[in-house]
């Protein structure tokens, strides 16, 4: 008997990862605007941190399946309200990233997640901040056609998982 190709033997994490690394570029966001986020984060509590460390972590988290679910889930559903494609009334409350609409948020949560407490102090700090790339994310989406309604919390959110990944390997 012959067995047929699985969805995960069609969809590796290394492709997936392609893509995901791709949509985020088309976004206007490299992973290493994420790498120097988790930098900052990070830099305070390990004197020998290198960006070349932060990138390696940033990598790792963007190869694990759960986030490249997230971060596609959260990148389409901007682009659809973008395009105009989704329904109102969430159309709308994407667009202007609705202070109500926590779910950009909860996906974002998803991320952190997979390495524990520290990834969620990470990104409550990030969220708040909004420091770097994150901020100009922000505002470009406040102030164009733009939606980053999940972008910005996606970005925070690898940028966090990463910070708690380092802070793991190096405590």
């Amino acid at each position: 008997m012959k067995k047929t190709d699985s969805l995960d033997d069609r969809v590796n994490d290394t492709k997936t990862r392609d893509t995901v690394v791709n949509m985020l570029n088309e976004r206007g966001v490299t992973l290493n605007d994420i790498a120097e986020l988790t930098f900052d984060l990070q830099k305070k509590y390990i004197e020998e941190l290198t960006m070349d460390v932060c990138t390696d972590h940033v990598e790792r988290v963007v190869m694990k399946r759960e986030v490249q679910n997230a971060i596609l889930t959260g990148l389409e559903l901007d682009k659809m309200a973008e395009e105009g494609t989704m329904r109102e009334p969430l159309k709308t409350m994407l667009q202007n990233d609705y202070p109500l609409y926590g779910i950009d948020e909860v996906l974002a949560l998803a991320i952190v997640n997979v390495y524990g407490s520290i990834g969620f102090t990470n990104f409550g700090y990030v969220d708040k901040l909004k420091p770097g790339v994150i901020r100009r994310i922000d505002d470009e989406g406040k102030n164009s056609d733009r939606c980053n309604t999940f972008l910005d919390d996606i970005v925070g959110a690898i940028a966090a998982a990463a910070a708690s990944s380092i802070a793991h390997r190096y405590a």
